[in-house]
């Protein structure tokens, strides 16, 4: 991989001539993995300015200075779909946000329920890897990783946003794209209980949804849901 091919998610907001220190873990990363020098260029963006093309300014033991010289994209909306999914094991839990990032989540709520594998998480992990997803697989926005939240909570507070929960009976019409602002719920391993159905079938904004003919792990209905709900979206 070559220094232009790269692409760093760094603080805002971003401008024509602004100089940028890199953060100590990607200035080793430039420097010593990369071998980047003064001159190369790269990319960087920071959810909010659009992607800017970066020319290496200065290396040191310290830190790598960029100079920001032209904006090679321009912010654009992105869509507004939230995913919830009853927390996992750690490395079920990465792959969800992982390929949640990928296909265009702008929140990720993990949920505890009565059969949840888990009951925390490491957030700034979390983040970590959302940041790498958007950084390879071109997006320019980051999706926000909210702490869990127990599934009564997460109902009784919920907006006014419609919320498609995953029906492991598969009784449900298939889920189709969304053409506005929405959020998809999916269970734990074991299914919700006939309680935690019930509370959610009272609130209003909920439709029970298919995700198709097969039985599906919960991480893999986490990304199949999103990609079902987001594949109108640009």
């Amino acid at each position: 991989m070559s220094a232009a091919s790269i692409r760093l998610y760094v603080p805002g907001p971003l401008a024509a001539g602004a100089e940028l220190a890199l953060s100590e873990a990607q200035s080793h990363y430039l420097a010593n993995v990369m071998r980047a020098g003064p001159g190369d260029t790269l990319r960087v963006f920071d959810g909010a300015s659009g992607e800017w093309r970066a020319s290496v300014a200065k290396v040191s033991r310290k830190a790598v200075v960029l100079t920001l010289t032209a904006q090679t994209r321009p912010q654009a909306p992105e869509p507004d779909a939230w995913l919830c999914f009853a927390l996992l094991k750690r490395a079920k839990t990465d792959l969800v946000v992982e390929k949640a990032t990928e296909l265009g989540a702008a929140v990720i709520q993990p949920v505890i329920t009565a059969r949840t594998n888990a009951d925390h998480v490491n957030l700034d992990r979390l983040r970590a890897i959302a940041i790498e997803a958007a950084e390879q697989c071109e997006r320019l926005a980051v999706p926000e990783i909210r702490p869990p939240v127990a599934l009564p909570k997460l109902i009784a507070h919920w907006p006014a946003r419609p919320l498609f929960v995953a029906d492991e009976r598969r009784t449900s019409a298939l889920l189709g794209p969304a053409a506005e602002p929405s959020a998809l719920l999916i269970g734990p391993e074991g299914g919700f209980t006939e309680a935690e159905l019930e509370a959610i079938a009272r609130t209003p904004q909920v439709s029970r949804v298919s995700l198709g003919a097969r039985i599906l792990r919960a991480e893999t209905a986490a990304i199949a849901g999103l990609a079902l709900l987001l594949a109108a979206q640009p």
